[in-house]
Parts: structure tokens; sequence; C-alpha cells
């Protein structure tokens, strides 16, 4: 499968989602990724584990250097175990399953790493919360037959990994305003998931299906 076709089907399983910018840009970084992975003779679900455990280690290793290190390589096996799939025609049900809950336990993670560098616990919890609730108003309209709900918002996984990336660096650097991401985070995290639950109340109002 060559990288035209990857994309066309990427898109295709993300209810028609535009392939552009920053969207664009990792998958085309993932697909040369998986590639490699491919030639390894690795499963999906092997990267979907290393990206738990990777996520775990941000927690752990939070608020240190290594935890930048970890926190990168998770985001990278969560893009990377789909799209290996894919090009490798091993995608299944459990796959998918397994790869959504790895991604609620990673982000659970994240909110350890959050609160270490001064986010306060109710912050942290709303990040994770409306990022749960959003994925889940995407699951559920799915399961209901809705296939335009691949709707991309700011507050996507990659997004959610930069803003804890940018808290983690400027805690390191010993910047006071390391928290403040948090909070900024929250309100972007809560906005996007108001914008996939209009959305999703909208297309399943007209019973666009």
């Amino acid at each position: 499968m060559n990288r035209e076709e990857f994309f066309s089907l990427w898109s295709a399983l993300h209810g028609g989602a535009q392939i552009r910018g920053i969207v664009k840009w990792w998958l085309t970084i993932s697909y040369s990724s998986a590639r490699f992975l491919q030639r390894l003779h690795m499963s999906p679900n092997t990267v979907t584990v290393c990206g738990v455990v990777a996520a775990a280690l941000t927690w752990l290793e939070s608020p240190g250097v290594l935890a930048i290190a970890w926190l990168v390589f998770s985001l990278a096996c969560d893009g990377i175990d789909g799209t290996l799939a894919i090009i490798s025609g091993k995608s299944s049900r459990w796959g998918a399953t397994l790869d959504a809950s790895a991604d609620r336990i990673a982000e659970a993670f994240w909110v350890g790493a959050f609160i270490a560098v001064g986010v306060s616990l109710r912050v942290a919890l709303v990040i994770w919360v409306a990022a749960a609730i959003q994925e889940y108003i995407r699951a559920r309209a799915g399961g209901l037959g809705l296939r335009q709900i691949g709707i991309v918002t700011v507050a996507e996984r990659p997004m959610r990994a930069s803003a804890l990336c940018i808290a983690l660096v400027a805690h390191v650097l010993d910047f006071s305003w390391a928290p403040g991401i948090g909070f900024v985070m929250a309100v972007i995290q809560v906005l996007s998931c108001i914008t996939v639950l209009n959305f999703a109340y909208q297309q399943l109002n007209q019973n666009v299906i």
C-alpha cells in the first residue's frame, strides 16, 4: 500500500476527515515508521501496549526530562499502531477496542504528569473527563450509524500531548507559567468537546447516517 492509498483509507475510516496541515504531516511520519515496523514483523497490538507502558513511564518520570522522551514515544506509538494495522491488513475489532481503551488509560497517566508540573487536580481532571466524553460521543454516535463523526477539533490527542510536553519543558526550564498550560488546555478541551457534541446532535437530529 502506497502513501496516497493509506491517506485515502485513513480518511474513510475517520468519517471522511480531511488530511491537511499537521494531520498530513503526522500521518506521513506515521506511515514511514509503520512501514519500518512492518518489515520487523511487529504486530499493531504490540505497538499499542508499548504506548501505554510509555505513558505510564511519562507519569512516573514527571516532571523530569525523561518524561518528555517517554511522552513523545507514547504519542508516536498511538499513531503508528493504527497505521501499521491498516497497511499490514491486520485491522480487527479487537485491535480497535484495545486501541481505544489504551488511549483512555494513557491519558489517565497524562493527568498524573500534568499534576506533577503543578497543574491542580481539578484542572487536570477537567482535561481528562472532557477528552473522554468527546471520544465517547464519537464512539456512541458511530455505534448509532453516524459516519460523519470524524470531525477534527483543535483538541485531539496530539494537541493534548503537545500541551503536556510544553508544560514539562517549561517546568524543566523553571518557568513559573508551566501550570497555566494545563488551564488553557482545559478550556480548549471543553470547547472541543462541545463542538463534537453539537455536531453529533445536529447530524443525528437530521438523520444523516
